[in-house]
């Protein structure tokens, strides 16, 4: 794998945006594999031309992927139905936070 320098291409509301080189860097995976993640819709690009380039958040998710993986022995159609679940019961985690709160006023 060669070693690449990062580059920081576009800076929107504190967030980086990555190409899959860089992706591939941090979390420590093949750019193919990023790239799989994709085709897959595991994680989705901010930008998909003329280079496919993601947030710096993507790098969460992938770290989860890999932990269901490695952890449960989860395949990776699992994962995106878990990844999915658990965005979802966050969601609703911050929405109930959020009449907590406004009630308890």
């Amino acid at each position: 794998m060669v070693n690449r320098e990062l580059i920081l291409y576009e800076q929107q509301s504190q967030r980086t945006l990555l190409d899959i080189y860089e992706i591939g860097r941090f979390v420590g995976l093949h750019p193919d594999m990023i790239y799989r993640y994709y085709i897959l819709g595991l994680i989705d690009p901010r930008v998909e031309k003329p280079d496919l380039l993601f947030e710096d958040s993507v790098l969460v998710r992938i770290s989860k992927i890999k932990r269901l993986k490695a952890d449960l022995g989860v395949n990776l159609a699992s994962c995106g139905l878990i990844l999915d679940l658990l965005d979802r019961i966050t969601g609703l985690e911050k929405k109930l936070f959020y009449y907590e709160m406004k009630r308890g006023r």
